[in-house]
């Protein structure tokens, strides 16, 4: 990935994106070309991976056992409007860009064809995407039999991770009042999470 200084995160950034995102394209390439999935998963910071789990139906997670991986996380991103910028009216010499927030996190996969772990798993995971709500959903508030129905769907899926990549791309290039009016202007399209990534990553300027 090609990461100019400037917008190279912090380790503590990159763990909170690893622990906060969403869901993440795992790729692979292997005797059957390139395949990706996207999974929901969980970091491990202590133990350095990603886990998560497939559709059993999936056949990508049969020629994955053993296989290196790629898997692609992602955080906020936003079109940048050069109306945005002060220094349009100034010079004009503007273009439009995209801010995004993203790491490529590099590793070797492993398979767990085990309700034992898919269990833990999927509560962990669970647990992790519902503690914010009011009120959070429990894999405990389904019937057990159901549940250990759903844990024979799907499989297991675990990254050890051997390196990340991360690029934090958020107007740190630009002069202060354009960084101004890029966080005016997300909020007044109603992207808060864009205005707020580029808030938080601005440059300390003396």
């Amino acid at each position: 990935m090609y990461v100019p200084t400037h917008f190279a995160p912090d380790d503590e950034a990159v763990r909170d994106l690893l622990i906060n995102h969403g869901a993440a394209d795992l790729v692979t390439s292997g005797s059957e070309g390139l395949q990706a999935t996207m999974l929901p998963f969980l970091y491990d910071h202590d133990r350095a991976t990603l886990q998560g789990h497939f559709a059993r139906n999936n056949d990508h997670w049969r020629h994955v056992d053993g296989a290196e991986a790629l898997v692609i996380v992602r955080g906020p991103d936003s079109y940048v409007t050069p109306t945005w910028y002060a220094s349009k009216a100034e010079h004009g010499r503007v273009v439009p860009t995209w801010n995004y927030v993203t790491a490529h996190v590099h590793g070797v996969v492993t398979i767990h064809d085990d309700t034992a772990w898919l269990a833990d798993l999927v509560r962990r995971l669970t647990d992790h995407h519902e503690q914010q709500r009011p009120a959070p959903w429990s894999v405990d508030d389904a019937p057990q039999r159901f549940f250990e129905g759903q844990l024979r769907a799907i499989v297991g899926v675990e990254l050890a991770i051997t390196r990340i990549d991360a690029k934090f791309k958020l107007s740190q290039n630009r002069p202060e009042a354009d960084v101004d009016g890029v966080v005016a202007g997300l909020r007044s399209v109603g992207d808060e999470r864009g205005a707020a990534a580029v808030q938080a990553h601005r440059p300390v300027r003396g």
